[in-house]
């Protein structure tokens, strides 16, 4: 049995324990996007990534506060305390969700919904916080009744329940249907999972792809054999930031700093956790509400900010006038096919341009590590906002070499 345990409203819950004059009210994390909304403020309308200017019509009332993302870190860190405690085996997703396997402990310590009941009071009293827990023979359906059980909830799904449990519910509800999946099913008059479940999985591929045809006709199925993975390294790193929708389009040199902002940040990421990456993704989202998504793969994996940022500087000129035609509201990035950096040091002398900037980065590093992040800085960022770095959980650390 896998549980799957998810903080409830993570930012928003924080800063309700933290200020008890904001418990019970609307609460909105983040000024100019909606970081985080409280259930108060969700129960209007208003949601993660939602412009200020939208949630404050949405919820008038609601309290906006700055976010405090250290207050967040160490939340989450005493929350992964308690999971570690519970089990050994805790595939950490993002800073306030994991997976844990405790098929083994029905002896020891009891039967799985005793088990996350007690996870469950153990969050409330040592850190203050709600946090809801699903739980399932399978990750996916674990990460579903999680869902259902919101807010601080917890809901066991039964293997001779399943089909039952999980039919009903809305092709939304499965792993990777976004608004663009769920409106390709709909058309095809597939509005539930159970409908969905019951299509040949070939008819699919016509609608969604071959391959997200093959996932989702899967999970519709209940066929999910992942096991939950204890250090389980990141196959991608990247960072975001949106710009809302309101106020005049965003000029090309603005596009450009924010984008030198976001490769600054995730190739130093990278570096912190020896690793190199390939392929660059570019992510932008319109005035529209729209989407457009650009790769590039390089020859060679690296880790060095001044490959990725030329790379992200073409694939941006290159879909300029879409920009212009539609407004830019969201821009983020993505590097992916990571690897084990270390490996790159024995042929750096074979790449002279890549050793200079190799060499270069690890300066900055350094500086930025020992006096702060913000020490050094372009200076096309200089004066400008390049959004919020958002918390994230550590990657493991790399394997020994041998």
């Amino acid at each position: 049995m896998i549980l799957h345990a998810d903080l409830d409203s993570f930012f928003a819950s924080v800063e309700q324990r933290d200020d008890p004059q904001l418990r019970g009210r609307p609460v909105i994390v983040g000024g100019g996007v909606v970081l985080a909304a409280s259930y108060e403020a969700k129960a209007y309308g208003v949601k993660s990534a939602m412009g200020g200017r939208q949630a404050a019509r949405l919820c008038p009332d609601a309290i906006v506060v700055p976010p405090r993302f250290s207050a967040y870190v160490e939340a989450s860190k005493q929350v992964f305390e308690i999971f570690d405690d519970t089990t050994p085996l805790v595939e950490g997703i993002s800073i306030d969700e994991a997976f844990l396997d405790v098929t083994g402990l029905r002896r020891l310590v009891g039967e799985p919904e005793d088990i996350g009941a007690s996870l469950r009071t153990r969050v409330r009293e040592e850190v203050g916080l709600p946090i809801s827990v699903g739980i399932a023979r399978t990750k996916y359906l674990a990460k579903v009744a999680s869902a259902v059980s919101k807010p601080d909830g917890l809901l066991q799904v039964p293997p001779d329940s399943e089909e039952q449990f999980l039919h009903p519910l809305p092709v939304e509800r499965l792993w990777g249907v976004g608004a663009i999946t769920a409106a390709k099913l709909h058309a095809e008059g597939i509005r539930t999972i159970g409908e969905l479940a019951g299509r040949e999985e070939r008819e699919l591929h016509s609608t969604v792809g071959k391959a997200a045809g093959r996932h989702l006709w899967a999970l519709a199925n209940l066929l999910d054999p992942r096991p939950v993975e204890v250090g389980r390294r990141r196959r991608s790193i990247g960072s975001q930031s949106a710009m809302g929708r309101a106020g005049r389009p965003k000029s090309r040199e603005e596009l450009d700093a924010l984008l030198a902002a976001l490769v600054d940040r995730v190739a130093r990421r990278l570096r912190a956790g020896e690793r190199i990456g390939q392929t660059f993704t570019l992510r932008l989202r319109f005035d529209d509400f729209s989407r457009a998504t650009r790769s590039a793969t390089l020859r060679h994996s690296t880790a060095t900010t001044a490959t990725w940022l030329e790379t992200g500087r073409r694939l941006l000129a290159d879909n300029w006038e879409l920009i212009e035609e539609r407004g830019c509201t969201l821009l983020g990035i993505t590097i992916s096919g990571l690897t084990d950096g270390r490996s790159q040091q024995l042929e750096l002398p074979l790449w002279p341009d890549v050793a200079h900037e190799t060499g270069l980065d690890a300066a900055l590093d350094r500086v930025r590590d020992r006096f702060g992040s913000t020490s050094v800085t372009r200076a096309v960022l200089v004066g400008r906002h390049a959004g919020m770095e958002m918390p994230t959980l550590p990657d493991p650390g790399p394997v020994a070499l041998r």
